[in-house]
């Protein structure tokens, strides 16, 4: 159960921060989602699995949120967004569970 939670904050964090980024066309806020998200899954995942792990987690986390802009341009914003969010998931179930 300890690796649902980051897993849950960094699906948050993606599409969360997207949202509220677009619904109030601040996407300064949406970054604050995203990172607050981001802090919390990297402390759970710290306590989980290490500090390597969460290191490599929350970098693969901002690789997605990244990534997410130019696979928009090729499958639209939201497929995007859910494939990056789907891929994050399940790198912290597989990777953020405790040592």
């Amino acid at each position: 159960m300890d690796s649902v939670a980051p897993t849950l904050l960094t699906s948050a964090g993606l599409i969360g921060g997207f949202q509220t980024a677009r619904a109030t066309k601040n996407r300064p806020l949406g970054g604050a989602v995203l990172f607050a998200a981001g802090a919390g899954a990297f402390a759970l995942w710290k306590r989980n699995a290490g500090a390597g792990r969460a290191a490599a987690l929350t970098a693969g986390y901002l690789a997605a949120f990244g990534l997410s802009h130019p696979l928009a341009k090729k499958i639209g914003a939201w497929p995007s967004v859910y494939t990056v969010t789907a891929a994050t998931a399940v790198a912290s179930l597989v990777f953020g569970r405790k040592r």
